[in-house]
Parts: structure tokens; sequence; C-alpha cells
């Protein structure tokens, strides 16, 4: 499988996962314009798309969603909540939603998908594991890792995490207390230190590559958010890389070769 990631952060968060005779988009937080293009530097069009996975309705992840819905015919896939959200918001897609069970398989062409919770501050976000020739995972948008996170993130070959913010930087950022609040709660977002802590667990557990994903733009940077989580896995064999929030970041998904 292909991974590219066309953008992740606070701004905008959109990627597309190629393999097993699928090219998914999963969320479409940024114009379609933008996902064209980049579907283009791919040599693909939105007539190859074959689903778009939906994590929840926050603007940041489907603020492109209409428009690309109006230019590309796939299916879109949700759970149940998050799929009446979207009824709610953009009801022009009501025959083309499909509502998927949290916590069991369903399959797009070869590949074999599923939706797993992540605590957010809505009614319902979800990660997504993707198995094919390699397994991807990715998981954004939550404020502490849980047992159902850390379970379905687990000997995925390729994980893309959240590492939203650095925690003194928040503290003594201009944000208003109330925000500050809600990013540091259990259902905010995920710290440079937590995901650290988590991705030394993954990479100690057969994952292979880690993304950093979802950074602030206030309140991280990719060289902080990188030294945090390196130090963290130092020794292991995992290779480390950060998604830009603009522009295209390419990784091969596959299965680590032991010696």
């Amino acid at each position: 499988m292909k991974l590219t990631v066309f953008a992740s952060g606070s701004s905008g968060n959109c990627l597309l996962l190629s393999g097993g005779g699928a090219d998914i988009l999963i969320d479409a937080g940024i114009s379609a314009r933008r996902i064209s293009d980049m579907l283009g530097d791919c040599s693909l069009t939105f007539q190859d798309i074959t689903g778009v996975l939906i994590t929840h309705e926050h603007s940041d992840h489907i603020s492109g969603l209409a428009g690309l819905a109006r230019r590309c015919g796939a299916e879109i896939f949700a759970p149940r909540t998050v799929a009446a959200r979207l009824r709610g918001m953009l009801p022009q897609l009501d025959e083309r939603l499909r509502v998927i069970p949290v916590g069991e398989d369903f399959r797009l062409s070869r590949l074999t998908i599923r939706a797993f919770h992540t605590p957010h501050d809505t009614d319902e976000s979800v990660g997504y594991r993707v198995e094919g020739d390699g397994t991807f995972a990715i998981a954004t948008d939550m404020g502490c890792v849980t047992e159902e996170v850390r379970k379905n993130l687990r000997g995925a070959d390729t994980v893309l995490i959240e590492a939203n913010h650095d925690e003194e930087m928040l503290r003594y950022g201009r944000y208003p207390i109330f925000l500050k609040r809600r990013i540091l709660s259990e259902r905010g977002h995920l710290s440079n230190e937590n995901c650290a802590a988590l991705a030394r667990e993954l990479a100690e557990n057969g994952t292979s590559t880690i993304i950093l994903g979802h950074l602030s733009r206030e309140n991280n940077t990719p060289d902080t958010a990188m030294r945090a989580v390196g130090r963290a896995i130092a020794g292991t064999e995992a290779r480390l890389l950060c998604a830009p929030p603009f522009g295209a970041l390419e990784v091969k998904v596959e299965k680590r070769c032991l010696a």
C-alpha cells in the first residue's frame, strides 16, 4: 500500500491510501480543488476514488466534503453518529452516506477496514485501521490514549498519530483559558509527551514507521514534536516522520522485514 498525506493539522486534514485495488480518501478537510490537484500529482482523478472515510464532523476534517461530493461519485463512510451529523450539515449527501459499525471489519475491494473510537469533544470520533499487503492505522483528535486506541494501533506497520501541542507552549501561549482547558482535557488533543509514550509502545510492538500529525500551528513546531518523540523511540528500529500541514508526504506501507 501507499500512503500520501495531503494535509494534516488544525487547518485541514486529508490523506490518500492506495492499495488492494482501492484508492481511499480519509477525511476531506481541504478544498476539493486542492484534493483534485494532489490526486493529479498521484496520476488519479476523483473518478478513481473507491470511498471516502470520515473520522468526525469538525470543519478541519470535512470542509471540502461538499465540493468533493459534487465532483466525486464515491460512497462516503462514517460511523452512525457522525453520519447523522453529516446528514444534518450536508443533506445532499444522504444517499451517498454509508453507516459503518465501529469495532467491526468491512471491506473495500481487497482492503479490510475497521473504525475505532477516539476520545474527542464531539459525540463520536473515530480512527481507522486498514489492512492490505501492509497495515496502516490513523488516530488523531484524541485527548488521551485509551485501550481501544492502543488495541487498534498496536502491530500496524505504519501509523499516523497526533502530536498536537507542546504543553508548555500551550499553557503560556495566547489562547484563552477555556480553549487551553479544552485542548488539555481527556477529550481534547494529544500532547507531544503523551504521543511520545504511545510511539514508544508502538515501536516496541512491530510498528516500523510512525508519522506525527495534526500539529498545532500556534502551540507546536515540527522540530519540537520530532525531538520529543524521537527521544522516546531512540534505540528502536522505527523511523519517525512528520506530516506537513500543506504539501504531500508519501510513505510506502509495508511489513517490516525480519532478519
